[in-house]
């Protein structure tokens, strides 16, 4: 029987660094654009550009990171990491005390802790593996879920009380001190960090050209890569909808659509709690694409929502589809972390990402323009449809003939 990963004392470390940082970024995600509204009065245009920044590291650097992180050892990175989202952070109420706050600081602070956020992924998603033997991979990173779905679910209310208790500049104080507090725990895991492999002639285009070659080559890493991208080429054009869809069709007031729209962090903590134990019962690979066939259908109720009881429909499909991409995700990257390298799971990380969350902003613009055709309760009926058979690769690879990753003869 597996010995369950909450006994590991070093995995607990790192799972304590995971909630400090989690509720940081989720915090720091509203107290940003808040600083930008409240103390620098900034334009609809200003704040797109803003948020674009929080999340455009990844397209910029995110496969030269995965060859830099290879080469370096990955707790360290992590650290470095963190103490980097720490200060930058820090600069934000420094600044505003001395009157030396702007948009275009705000701006450059959110790019710089952008990619900090990179290194921090990449190396945190490989490095789970250097703490837990392959047999635990699957219920850490369940764990891992569970923090990231808690952090998603509490982390901007907390964000608004603190606004409002301490001011923007002052809450990025707080988020700056979560991150400190995650290189301490990170500090006291015992585990010798290993050494990395010695890549560092091979130069960064070949690198680069490894990683994503192995990435694309495994069939069963290909298909996983299809189906996240074209789920994330969906769902992004739902959540660049959800709120005018929720305010200016259904006619929603403002508090429940705020609800709605946390509701799906529901359903991302159940998966995170109960996957260790239905990946122990009836296997990681069954599990990962059962959770997505049995959930899908569960999206057509949303382009449904009306403001009396059927309000619920947005809040059902949120769960349902929350649940299930969580306990996805966990059984595609614990086979990611069985299958790759040690000297290339950086690199097939960071490919990873860089496809399948670089469809994410074409999905946002592809919904915008869609609605603007069509209307849009009919553009979330497309992408909905759409979500529903975007798990079809997954039925038709190896992965439904397989119970776990351990069965190497299935996957070719």
């Amino acid at each position: 029987m597996t010995t369950g990963v909450l006994r590991s004392p070093d995995f607990l470390r790192f799972l304590s660094s995971h909630v400090a940082n989690e509720m940081g970024a989720n915090i720091s995600r509203v107290a940003l654009p808040l600083v930008a509204v409240l103390t620098l009065h900034a334009s609809p245009l200003s704040l797109g550009v803003l948020s674009a920044l929080q999340s455009a590291a990844f397209l910029l650097i995110g496969l030269p990171a995965g060859v830099w992180v290879d080469r370096m050892r990955k707790r360290r990175v992590m650290m470095a990491a963190d103490l980097a989202r720490c200060l930058l952070l820090a600069s934000i109420p420094a600044a505003s005390a001395l009157g030396l706050l702007s948009m275009a600081m705000l701006c450059v602070v959110a790019l710089l802790v952008s990619v900090a956020g990179v290194f921090n992924d990449v190396s945190d998603l490989s490095y789970l593996p250097e703490l837990v033997t392959k047999d635990r991979l699957a219920d850490g990173n369940a764990k891992l879920e569970v923090v990231r779905s808690g952090g998603a679910l509490a982390g901007p209310g907390l964000g608004g009380v603190l606004v409002q208790l301490l001011g923007a500049p002052l809450t990025l104080l707080a988020t700056a001190a979560a991150s400190l507090s995650s290189v301490l725990f990170l500090g006291t895991i015992r585990t010798p960090d290993h050494p990395p492999a010695n890549t560092a002639d091979r130069g960064m285009l070949s690198g680069i050209r490894e990683g994503f070659a192995f990435a694309w080559r495994d069939r069963l890493l290909r298909t996983f890569m299809t189906t996240t991208a074209l789920t994330n080429l969906c769902l992004s054009a739902v959540l660049g909808l959800s709120v005018l869809f929720l305010a200016d069709v259904v006619l929603l007031p403002p508090g429940l659509v705020g609800a709605l729209l946390m509701s799906g962090a529901v359903g991302g903590l159940i998966g995170g709690l109960i996957g260790g134990p239905l990946f122990r019962r009836y296997g990681t690979a069954r599990v990962s694409w059962l959770a997505l066939a049995v959930t899908s259908p569960f999206g057509l109720l949303l382009p449904m929502t009306e403001a009396d009881w059927r309000a619920s429909f947005f809040a059902i499909t949120s769960v349902a589809l929350s649940l299930g991409a969580i306990l996805y995700n966990v059984g595609e990257l614990t086979y990611r972390q069985t299958v790759a390298p040690e000297h290339l799971l950086g690199r097939v990380n960071a490919t990873v990402r860089f496809v399948v969350w670089g469809t994410m902003p074409l999905g946002a613009l592809l919904g915008g323009i869609v609605a603007q055709q069509i209307g849009v309760r009919e553009a979330l009926w497309v992408f909905m449809a759409g979500r529903l058979v975007s798990f079809l690769p997954l039925v038709f690879s190896p992965l439904v003939r397989m119970r776990d990753f351990s069965e190497p003869q299935l996957r070719s």
